[in-house]
């Protein structure tokens, strides 16, 4: 009997050092530009091979997408069955249009609840806000690291490409709701296209509230995040995060998949983040 003791205990010393180290979570943020767009050979039927082999290849545990149509979520879906997502088309709040739709992988976190509102002044349904030239809406998410069981907030949104006074008043409304769905303090992860640059005055008060990894990262770049194809370049895509206890990497995604020189026309980005 006592041999048998002696055998078991350094096997539950090394479990207890196990739980102890810090879980680290991989997020990431992409525009998977919608897949009706007429694009020649960037289309998304030249393509998709290409987004499914970043996917595989970056293995984030949570990221979120913009533009990506029903059957572009569809796709993801059948190709990695371990991924799982939430959202709604935002032109009627079911199918139509296009999703900010956060996914999440099954094996290393688990869903607890999840909304949608809309970037206007009726965020509760439907709407178009201020100036924008289209329905804008944010997806959040409630979830829970299974390593650590420790809980987090991801959101994910698209701020208007044109309207000024609904890419500001957008992020308000984020940054609000932000703090009103929290009010446990749980860490929080804001991705999206903001299509806004980092001299932005919009972003200030967003800057006061959260972090931008590209920023923060103790392992970085100052890449362009939109590529337009090979005809663009700005920095309009974001990860920014509050309540964690450091970001050991952010990293624009350039590199070829499946042949092709761009993934979408804007890069995906990533950060690794310590609970």
């Amino acid at each position: 009997m006592m041999m048998a003791v002696l055998l078991m205990l350094p096997q539950a010393v090394k479990a207890q050092k196990n739980n102890d180290e810090p879980s680290e979570l991989k997020v990431m943020s992409y525009n998977i530009r919608l897949g009706s767009a007429n694009d020649g050979t960037n289309s998304w039927h030249m393509r998709y091979a290409a987004t499914l082999e970043m996917i595989k290849d970056q293995a984030p545990d949570v990221f979120g997408v913009q533009e990506a149509l029903s059957y572009q979520i569809y796709l993801i879906e059948e190709n990695f069955r371990n991924y799982q997502s939430v959202g709604v088309g935002r032109e009627d709040g079911k199918k139509e249009g296009e999703f900010m739709s956060i996914f999440w992988n099954k094996k290393t976190v688990s869903l607890l609840k999840w909304g949608t509102f809309w970037l206007s002044e009726t965020p509760e349904k439907p709407s178009m806000g201020w100036d924008a030239a289209c329905y804008r809406t944010a997806t959040w998410a409630l979830m829970k690291d299974k390593k650590t069981g420790k809980k987090f907030y991801f959101v994910n949104t698209h701020l208007d490409h044109k309207g000024k006074e609904a890419q500001k008043n957008g992020l308000k409304l984020i940054v609000d709701r932000i703090d009103a769905i929290n009010p446990e303090g749980y860490p929080m992860v804001l991705t999206g296209d903001f299509n806004m640059t980092p001299d932005n005055t919009n972003l200030v008060e967003l800057d006061s509230r959260m972090q931008s990894t590209r920023k923060i990262a103790s392992k970085t770049d100052d890449h362009d995040t939109y590529n337009g194809w090979g005809r663009g370049k700005g920095i309009i895509d974001y990860i920014y995060v509050s309540g964690f206890g450091s970001c050991p990497e952010y990293q624009t995604v350039t590199k070829k998949y499946a042949d092709r020189k761009f993934v979408s026309d804007h890069y995906p980005v990533c950060a690794k983040l310590i609970f």
